[in-house]
């Protein structure tokens, strides 16, 4: 609900705050007093076009901002959670307008673009002109509005879901056949490329442990002469080796050790840690030595499996430690040939499967709104009469598809189409000629789906045009009872419309010093009734006229 709009420096207003309620509202003055530029003001705030003509003559800058109240369960809450801003009880619209034509929006006071203002704007209010394109006027809302009206929310969904399903199965198909496609034009390259790998049998790791092995080939000779050496310097048949010196040091230790009583043990046990320690030393020595001599004659092979390995990277454009890992991958592309067509079999029979399932939801779901359509026309024909609309035909077409055009939405285009004269074929609701027409045919509407969206405020400008008497009287009863459920707000120039509002607004125009400014006055019940007799009787306000103010509102 539009709980309060505040404009400043639009046009000829220069300062306006005003709140609204729930229930009718409505807005009277004569022509021209600025009535158009309370709509213009709020579609400004809602995201519409920014038009530096909206700029009071003189002033800087001009701001709009409308303030709605939002109920916990309320689709524009949702909006704000996608877009990642805080939702409160109270969302605040505001768009500011500067002399180049530019415009900044916020929303609750964070910067926002134009778009999202729309966005909101779709799930809070609802403007019906005469020359408005968005809502009733725009087709693609007509689906949704049948689907709500025939209670078919819960099937819509449902059929949501299994065009998803649908189109994900066609996906997965499409994915493997080109999958198949590719690996069938290189079936002969994959052939010899898994042969080449599995003669190869690259293992992982194997490149560093060969480097290591070819490099010590490389220096076999230093490195043996430098392990002899290092043997011969530990264990020299001279003496002078390390292990024979710890071996009589040990042995000199151990015949005074007992004198000494523990003073020498810390030395013993040193010695005999180093004695073991030359003996370990001297077993790896050896041991290498030995791997040495019987590696002498493996360079040659070593090499060759090094660069092998070297050549079929290079080949594949991958490292050496990546040739397993290739390996399997080719190989599972060449099982993909031998079983791909079995896959791609069972995949289409998939997606077929699913298809039928849409499908037959589809049509099931068409046959339902084909049945709510035939009560929404005869619910809106029921309205027109009273409306002067008596000779007027409406018509909800579903037009049924075909199949490159279905979509997560059903089988059908859904439109609903008017006739104004006799025999004319019906026509989309723009091309009826009379303003004062389409708005009647909008509130017939408007009243047959007011439980489709309840949560959204409605404004109609100027509905009742080039109606009065009985058809008037039958539009703003028909109006207040829209209003019933939620906020409806009117602009009209009828007094049997006004008369049926609970809270009436003045719009006047007024000389504010050198400039001519729109003044908006909220009317007490006296107020009220001399607005209501001036709508009656024209300048002159009589008191037949009075009287008959007073009658029309006592009967409302």
């Amino acid at each position: 609900m539009l709980i309060s709009l505040s404009i400043r420096n639009i046009v000829i207003i220069e300062k306006l705050d005003l709140s609204f309620d729930r229930g009718l509202g409505v807005l009277t003055g004569e022509t021209g007093a600025g009535k158009s530029i309370l709509l213009d003001s709020l579609g400004f705030a809602l995201g519409n076009r920014a038009d530096a003509g909206l700029l009071r003559p003189g002033a800087e800058q001009a701001s709009v901002t409308a303030v709605f109240d939002v109920a916990a369960d309320h689709p524009a809450r949702a909006l704000l959670a996608e877009q990642g801003l805080e939702a409160e009880d109270q969302l605040l619209l505001r768009r500011v307008l500067t002399q180049d034509g530019r415009s900044r929006a916020y929303v609750n006071d964070q910067a926002a673009s134009a778009g999202l203002l729309r966005q909101l704007a779709d799930s809070l209010i609802e403007i019906q002109g005469q020359f408005d394109q968005r809502g009733l006027m725009d087709p693609a809302t007509h689906r949704v509005l049948l689907d709500a009206y025939g209670r078919l929310k819960p099937e819509a969904r449902a059929l949501r879901e299994l065009w998803r399903a649908w189109q994900e199965a066609l996906t997965a198909r499409e994915a493997a056949a080109k999958r198949l496609a590719e690996a069938q034009r290189d079936e002969a390259f994959l052939r010899h490329a898994v042969e080449e790998l599995d003669a190869l049998d690259p293992r992982p790791g194997e490149e560093a442990g060969l480097a290591e092995k070819r490099n010590r080939l490389m220096h076999r000779e230093k490195l043996v002469e430098g392990v002899n050496a290092a043997l011969g310097e530990i264990a020299s048949d001279d003496g002078g080796g390390a292990e024979p010196a710890l071996g009589r040091a040990l042995r000199i230790l151990e015949r005074i050790a007992p004198t000494a009583g523990k003073a020498l043990a810390p030395a013993l046990e040193a010695l005999q840690r180093a004695a073991l320690e030359a003996e370990e030393a001297m077993a790896q020595l050896n041991s290498y030595a030995g791997d040495m001599e019987l590696d002498a004659d493996t360079l040659e092979a070593v090499e060759e499996r090094y660069f092998a390995l070297q050549d079929m990277a290079r080949k594949h454009h991958t490292a050496v430690d990546a040739l397993p890992a290739l390996r399997g991958q080719l190989a599972e592309r060449l099982a993909a040939i031998d079983g791909g067509e079995a896959e791609l079999t069972k995949l289409a029979e998939a997606a077929a499967a699913a298809r039928r399932r849409y499908q037959e939801s589809a049509e099931a779901l068409s046959k339902k709104r084909a049945k709510a359509a035939v009560a929404l026309d005869k619910a809106v024909m029921a309205e027109l009469p009273p409306l002067k609309l008596e000779r007027a035909l409406f018509h909800t077409a579903l037009e049924r598809l075909e199949e490159s055009d279905w979509s997560a939405q059903g089988l059908d285009r859904i439109a609903f189409e008017v006739a104004t004269n006799p025999g004319s074929a019906p026509g989309p609701l723009g091309r009826i000629a009379s303003g004062g027409e389409l708005a009647r045919f909008l509130l017939a509407i408007k009243v047959v789906l007011a439980s489709v969206n309840p949560e959204r405020s409605l404004v109609f400008d100027e509905v009742d045009s080039g109606v009065g008497g009985a058809t008037a009287h039958a539009v703003g009863e028909r109006l207040e009872r829209l209003a019933r459920d939620r906020q409806v707000l009117v602009i009209t120039h009828s007094p049997q419309v006004a008369a049926r509002g609970a809270q009436h607004w003045q719009v006047l125009k007024q000389m504010a010093g050198k400039h001519v400014a729109t003044q908006v006055s909220r009317l007490d019940a006296g107020d009220r009734r001399e607005e209501i007799a001036r709508m009656l009787s024209g300048a002159e306000i009589t008191e037949e006229a009075r009287a008959a103010a007073e009658r029309l509102i006592g009967t409302s």
